[in-house]
């Protein structure tokens, strides 16, 4: 099984932490030059420097800027003029009632979650296809599928993502050029780990309280438990490889069995 990424440069979005910085982790494993994203040069300086600590002979550039924007998109494309794999990754969410959710909170999530990787996808993907190999991944979610009723507005932008990504593998099949979204499920991101702590107290067993927080929230799942960001990079990692090169269009789910659905 070929999943040599050697010589192939990778960009992944929002990857100073969680599941981005355990993506950009996986693909300098497998060889290739990974450009870490986020909004501040500090955090993006820290993200590099635990990065190396953890894969010594990884490839790491900066990429620092917000992708929440268009002028953002642009600089960063203009600082990285081209990239053989694009993450989607960058995203926002927060629990709101759905009456509480103003105008301008729908377009806030609907720029950073959705606009992001349209704008993105639209400038690095010609590129790949003019190279005739290339891949996209949107990192997306069960949420895209099952709307959680406490934030109806992450849902949205997740369901989107998922349309997004099938129409731009339509546009470019047969090019060689991969488009794909993968579906994870509760995962324990920093952020999520921090919300854990809240629930059970400062010394809390995050496994066990990850875990009543499955059984209560997500009953459904199969795995009775949070997936790490690890085990989501590994399938995004995957994806990426020439391994993967017949897997196109799809929605791969690491979701722990969260839906109940054959396929």
């Amino acid at each position: 099984m070929n999943i040599d990424l050697t010589g192939k440069s990778a960009l992944v979005t929002g990857s100073t932490g969680g599941i981005g910085y355990a993506v950009a982790r996986e693909l300098a494993r497998l060889g290739a030059s990974v450009a870490v994203n986020g909004r501040t040069g500090e955090r993006v300086e820290a993200a590099i420097a635990q990065l190396k600590s953890e894969v010594p002979d990884g490839q790491f550039i900066p990429a620092v800027g917000s992708v929440s924007s268009a002028e953002g998109v642009d600089a960063l494309v203009a600082s990285l003029p081209a990239v053989d794999i694009l993450i989607n990754n960058a995203g926002i969410f927060e629990p709101r009632p759905f009456f509480e959710i103003e105008d301008r909170e729908w377009q806030r999530f609907f720029d950073v979650n959705v606009m992001s990787g349209i704008r993105l996808s639209r400038a690095y993907t010609p590129g790949m296809v003019e190279r005739g190999w290339g891949r996209v991944v949107f990192i997306a979610s069960e949420s895209g599928i099952n709307i959680p009723v406490e934030m109806v507005h992450y849902g949205m932008t997740k369901t989107a993502q998922l349309a997004i990504s099938r129409g731009l593998a339509e546009t470019v099949g047969g090019s060689g050029v991969t488009v794909n979204s993968v579906l994870p499920g509760p995962t324990l991101t920093e952020g999520v780990a921090e919300f854990l702590k809240s629930m059970g107290g400062a010394g809390a067993d995050l496994d066990q309280v990850g875990r009543e927080f499955i059984a209560e929230n997500r009953p459904t799942s199969l795995i009775k438990r949070l997936a790490s960001a690890e085990e989501v990079a590994s399938m995004v990692a995957y994806l990426c490889t020439p391994a993967a090169s017949a897997t196109t269009g799809a929605a791969l789910r690491v979701d722990g069995g969260v839906l109940r659905s054959i396929a």
